[in-house]
C-alpha cells in the first residue's frame, strides 16, 4: 500500500518524495495503528489523511473546528482530483441530507465534519454503520484542557468513535502540542505513546523578530509599505485595535481588510475571501482569524500586541511561509499589553487551576519578549525540543544595529517618576518631561518640579516611546489594575546612582523582503490570477509560488517536463498545464 501511496503522491500532488514524518504516519495507518502526528504548520499534515483516503477501502472522516475554512479545504482537495465534501452548520437541512445520502452511496472518499455534528442523533444513526476506515482529528490539541485552544465539543470525539461499528484507525494531528498536551490527547484517543510521530517544531524558512519600545504604528506602516506586493496578517488582541489599525492602513492607501468575532458572519466571510483570493493583501485580525488557514503564500505575520501563550503565538506566526518560502514573524512588544492579557484572563470563566496555568503561560510569553538569546531556540525549548544556540535567522542572531548610550535620558525619566511619587502613567509623565502646559499638570503643581521640561526638545510621542523602552527592558515596572502606573525597579536604582549605564540599540527598521525580479515569474503569477478567477478558486489552488518559481527557472517545454515540476500532478496539468506552457514559450 505504501508503494501505491507514493505513486499517488506524484499523480495527485506532483511530488516524488514525502516530507518528513508523512511516510511514517501513513505507514502506521496502513498497519492499522492509532497514531499522533506533531508537525509544524506547513509540514503537510493534510496529506497524511488525504492519501490514505485514496488507498483504504471505506470512508475517511476528518474532524476539524475550521467551519469557515472547510469549503476552501474541500475546493483545494477537489483541485487535486480527490472526491471530498463537508458537513457543518453553514449548510441547509436539505443540503445536509443530500450530502449524507451521497456519502452513504460511496460518492466521496473524504468527509470533513465539524465536531458539533458528532452527537446529533440523526447523523449518528445514518453514519455509525457505514464502512469508515480512518478518523483524522485535525487541531488535536483542542482535545486537551491544557492546550491553548481547548474546545469542549472535542470531548465528544471519543464517544463518537466508540459508536462506529467499523473500528477505524485514529489519527490525531497538531502543530502545537507540548509533551503534556500530547500525552493528554493520546490518553483521550487510546493512542500508544510509541505511535507519536514528531518531526520537530523548527521552521527553517521563518525569521522571528521581537521589537521593543518602538512606535508600533510607524513600524507597521513602514513594513507594509516596504512589502506592498506581499500578503501578510497583522494580529491584535482587541476588536477595537484591529479596526483602528485596519482603518489607519486603508487611509494610507494600502489594500487592507479586517476580521474579528464581532462582525456579521457575511462580513467576516467576505473579508476572509478577499484575502484568500488576493483582492486585499493585508488582513488585520484577532486570533479568531486564520486558524489552519490554507493560504500558503503569507509572507509575514505581525503581532501588534503580545498573545497570551507560546502555543497561540507559534500557531499564528506559523501561518507565514507555509509554502516553504522565506517569511517574517514579527512581535511588537509593549509592556501595557501584558495588562490587557491579565485583564482578559481575570474576566474569563476558567476555573482557578486552569487560570493559574494560563498565567504561567503568559509569563513564558513575556519571557520570550525579554530574552536576548536566539528566539527560535527559546520556542523549541518551550516545546521540549533541543536546538542550536544560534539559528542564524532570527532578529537576535542577525542584529547588527549600533548601540548608543542613553543613560542621561534614562536618569531624567527615572528621576521624574520618583519626584511624582511613582503614582502616574506614562502619558502624564511624558507631559511633565516635555514641559506641557496641560491644566492638570498645573493643578497637580508638577510644573514646579525640577524635572519639569527636562526633555522639552523632544515630542511627547518620542518620550512615551522611550518610557516604553525602559519598561520593556525592566528599568521600570507597571502595576496591575485597570489604570497601571509606572514604578522604579531594582535596576533603576543603580542607574540613578550612576553605577550602571543604559545602552539602547538604534530603532529597528522595517526592511523589504528579498523579491524575485524574474519577469517570467511575475507573468506566471498574473496568469494564475486570471485562471483562478475563471475557475472561481483561490490563486494558490492553481499552483503555489514555489511551483511557479520552479517553472520560471526550468522553463518546461513538454507535458513530461511540466509533470517533473514539484506541485504539478496529472489533474493539475490537465486543468492548467497547457496554459502555463503557452505562457512560458508562446506556443505549444
Amino acid at each position: 500500500m505504501l508503494t501505491k501511496a507514493r505513486q499517488l503522491l506524484h499523480t495527485y500532488y506532483g511530488y516524488n518524495d514525502f516530507r518528513p514524518g508523512q511516510e511514517a504516519i501513513i505507514h502506521s495507518i496502513f498497519n492499522g495503528e492509532h497514531t499522533m502526528g506533531i508537525m509544524p504548520t506547513g509540514g503537510g499534515k493534510s496529506v497524511c489523511y488525504q492519501l490514505p483516503s485514496l488507498v483504504l477501502d471505506g470512508l475517511t472522516i476528518v474532524i476539524s473546528p475550521l467551519i469557515s475554512l472547510m469549503k476552501d479545504q474541500v475546493d483545494e482537495i477537489q483541485e487535486h482530483g480527490i472526491s471530498a465534501t463537508y458537513l457543518n452548520s453553514s449548510l441547509s437541512y436539505e443540503d445536509m441530507q443530500e450530502r449524507l445520502s451521497d456519502v452513504q452511496a460511496g460518492k466521496y472518499s473524504l468527509l470533513y465534519l465539524a465536531p458539533e455534528r458528532l452527537t446529533a442523533p440523526y447523523f449518528l444513526a445514518r453514519i455509525q454503520s457505514m464502512p469508515i476506515s480512518l478518523v483524522a482529528i485535525d487541531e488535536a490539541h483542542c482535545l486537551s484542557q491544557w492546550g491553548h485552544d481547548f474546545r469542549p465539543s472535542y470531548l465528544d470525539i471519543p464517544y463518537f468513535i466508540n459508536q462506529l461499528q467499523s473500528e477505524p484507525v485514529i489519527l490525531a494531528l497538531t502543530a502545537t502540542a507540548t509533551p503534556t498536551v500530547a500525552e493528554d490527547v493520546c490518553n483521550s484517543l487510546g493512542i500508544p505513546s510509541v505511535n507519536i510521530v514528531k518531526t520537530g517544531f523548527a521552521r527553517d524558512n521563518l525569521a522571528f523578530t521581537v521589537i521593543k519600545g518602538q512606535d508600533r504604528d510607524a513600524y507597521i506602516q513602514n513594513y507594509v509599505e516596504n512589502n506592498q506586493n506581499e500578503s501578510g496578517i497583522i494580529y491584535a488582541t482587541t476588536r477595537k485595535e484591529v479596526e483602528r489599525i485596519a482603518h489607519r492602513l486603508k487611509a494610507k492607501g494600502f489594500h487592507a481588510g479586517y476580521y474579528h468575532g464581532g462582525m456579521e458572519a457575511n462580513a467576516r466571510a467576505e473579508s476572509q475571501e478577499a484575502f484568500v483570493y488576493d483582492e486585499i493583501n493585508v488582513m488585520v485580525a484577532t486570533n479568531a482569524f486564520g486558524m489552519g488557514i490554507n493560504k500558503p503564500d503569507v509572507r509575514y505575520v505581525i503581532h501588534a500586541q503580545i498573545p497570551r501563550t507560546m502555543e497561540a503565538y507559534y500557531q499564528e506566526a506559523g501561518r507565514a511561509g507555509r509554502d516553504g518560502e522565506n517569511s517574517d514573524c514579527i512581535l511588537l512588544f509593549s509592556p501595557q499589553d501584558i495588562q490587557i492579557q491579565q485583564f482578559l484572563l481575570d474576566q474569563s470563566q476558567l476555573d482557578e487551576h486552569r487560570k493559574a496555568n494560563e498565567f504561567r503561560k503568559l509569563r513564558e510569553m513575556v519571557n520570550y519578549c525579554h530574552t536576548e538569546s536566539c528566539l527560535q531556540a527559546y520556542i523549541l525549548d518551550y516545546f521540549g525540543e533541543e536546538a542550536p544556540a544560534d539559528c542564524k535567522r532570527c532578529f537576535h542572531c542577525t542584529d547588527e544595529r549600533n548601540v548608543i548610550d542613553v543613560t542621561k535620558d534614562a536618569q531624567m525619566v527615572l528621576s521624574c517618576i520618583k519626584r511624582m511619587k511613582e503614582r502616574f502613567g506614562k502619558t502624564i509623565i511624558a507631559q511633565v518631561l516635555t514641559g506641557s502646559g496641560n491644566q492638570k499638570i498645573k493643578d497637580l503643581r508638577f510644573d514646579q518640579l525640577s524635572t519639569y521640561g527636562l526633555m522639552k526638545g523632544e515630542s511627547q510621542k518620542a518620550v512615551v516611546a522611550f518610557i516604553d523602552f525602559l519598561t520593556a527592558h525592566r528599568y521600570l515596572t507597571l502595576t496591575q489594575g485597570q489604570y497601571p502606573v509606572l514604578q522604579l525597579s531594582e535596576k533603576s536604582v543603580t542607574i540613578l546612582k550612576g553605577e550602571q549605564k543604559v545602552m539602547k540599540k538604534e530603532d529597528a527598521t522595517a526592511k523589504a523582503q528579498a523579491t524575485d525580479d524574474d519577469p517570467l515569474f511575475h507573468r506566471l503569477r498574473e496568469l494564475r490570477t486570471v485562471l483562478a478567477k475563471k475557475h472561481k478558486i483561490a490563486p494558490y489552488m492553481v499552483f503555489s509560488d514555489q511551483t511557479l518559481k520552479e517553472m520560471s527557472g526550468k522553463q518546461p517545454a513538454t507535458k513530461a517536463d511540466m509533470l517533473a515540476i514539484k506541485g504539478v500532478g496529472e489533474h493539475k496539468y490537465e486543468a492548467y498545464g497547457e496554459d502555463f506552457l503557452v505562457e512560458i514559450h508562446g506556443v505549444l
